[in-house]
């Protein structure tokens, strides 16, 4: 199986990049990843020190589709997701807008919890379930070359749990070969990454990756085991909430049959949020294909 390798590390969804790989559509590869952190926590002690490493976020690629085409789309399929040294790391760092209610004298609250098959010990008394998912998958937008500190209609930092194994993650291609780009992967985190930290992990996923000619997004979109999903960010959260929503209306619309007032009455019933990183602004709103006949 072809591998992508995590150095030298990337904080940007760039076009201009040399491809670390170029596959054929429909090609399963690995994907190796540094944790957000760029490899600065790794046991007692060691600290986020921006310093020395100011970004975050190191994505692999690019990945090179080819055939890939402005105005086509990208399905990437999550198959797993491994923590490459059996642990994760997270820390406290500023606590940014509560610190209006919390005060600014915030620890540094680094620490290093060991992944165990399906747990994660957080420290000796408590666990949480591991429940990995990707903060960032993207592709390379035409103009302007995005960081991965923010989400936008390329992917980016979403941050969303939706994008873990079993889940199919489409994105909109706006160059030639699509420029996918991954990252950021977490043993959990919970909605709304509260400190901008997740329980973040060096990582290999193992992806597939479908090209889809001539269907253009808008946005990504998130197919899981029992959902759909639309994605808006950049903007207020009402308006991505309201934005979302829309584009999944026009989803139902258009792949579904969906009269687009009924698709609209029904999600003010059984539609679902769920937030990214709160500022960063990703919202994914999303219905169980119960009711779209699947």
């Amino acid at each position: 199986m072809k591998r992508v390798s995590p150095e030298p590390l990337n904080y940007e969804f760039d076009r201009r990049l040399e491809p670390k790989l170029r596959i054929e559509s429909g090609e399963t590869i690995l994907v190796e990843a540094e944790d957000a952190l760029s490899g600065q926590i790794r046991g007692p002690g060691d600290r986020r020190d921006k310093s020395k490493m100011p970004y975050s976020n190191p994505v692999a690629g690019p990945i090179f589709v080819n055939g890939a085409q402005p105005g086509d789309s990208l399905v990437v399929t999550i198959h797993e997701i491994r923590p490459r040294d059996g642990q994760c790391a997270t820390y406290t760092g500023a606590p940014k807008q509560l610190t209006e209610w919390l005060g600014g004298d915030v620890p540094h609250g680094a620490h290093v919890c060991r992944i165990e098959g399906a747990t994660i010990f957080w420290n000796d008394e408590i666990t949480i379930p591991y429940a990995p998912m990707l903060g960032c998958i993207g592709t390379a937008p035409d103009w302007g070359v995005p960081t991965t500190g923010p989400p936008g209609p390329h992917g980016g930092n979403l941050d969303l749990v939706e994008v873990r194994p079993g889940s199919r993650v489409h994105l909109p291609v706006s160059v030639e070969g699509g420029y996918l780009f991954l990252g950021d992967a977490h043993a959990a985190m919970g909605h709304g990454e509260l400190s901008a930290t997740g329980l973040e992990m060096a990582s290999e996923t193992k992806i597939s990756v479908e090209l889809v000619s001539g269907k253009t997004l808008a946005g990504p979109r998130i197919v899981t085991e029992d959902e759909i999903l639309t994605v808006a960010a950049g903007g207020a959260m009402e308006r991505s909430i309201a934005e979302a929503y829309a584009r999944l209306i026009l989803w139902m619309e258009e792949d579904y049959g969906w009269n687009r007032w009924k698709a609209y009455d029904i999600l003010t019933h059984v539609g679902r949020i769920s937030v990214g990183y709160y500022a960063g602004g990703a919202v994914a709103t999303g219905i169980s294909k119960r009711y779209l006949g699947e």
